[in-house]
């Protein structure tokens, strides 16, 4: 398991106050797309390092379902086909910190996980924490 946080990119999510009658939350995506595409990727490498577990062994990678390209890249990064990323984005959107333990049970009613199966689970978000782990099905 590895499990982060960084403080430094606060300012990449914020929300404005002031006069206004209704506030709201921002996010600068271009800065949280590029944190999410260097993170994850590490995490995910550290997590399977401390499991002893080569990245090839992974039957499945499900990840926070941020976006699909956040999760193409992490595929491109760590050099496994997108056919190990599941995603659900077109059934549910990002749900947030659901979107894993959603996504796991979708995994497992859908038959594509087994006894014995390698799976790696990571996610990102607010504060721009992350972390990942490895488990065997």
């Amino acid at each position: 398991m590895a499990l982060k946080c960084d403080n430094r990119p606060v300012n990449n999510l914020y929300h404005q106050m002031g006069a206004q009658q209704y506030s709201f939350t921002q996010m600068e995506g271009s800065a949280v797309y590029k944190f999410a595409v260097r993170t994850v990727p590490h995490a995910i490498s550290e997590a399977l390092e401390k499991a002893g577990v080569p990245v090839d062994d992974v039957k499945l990678f499900v990840l926070h379902q941020a976006n699909l390209r956040i999760i193409e890249s992490v595929a491109k990064r760590l050099r496994q086909p997108m056919e190990k990323f599941p995603t659900n984005l077109e059934e549910c959107g990002n749900i947030s910190a659901a979107s894993v333990p959603i996504l796991l049970d979708k995994v497992r009613k859908d038959g594509m996980i087994s006894k014995g199966d390698k799976i790696v689970m990571a996610g990102f978000g607010a504060g721009l924490t992350w972390g990942a782990c490895v488990i065997e099905w």
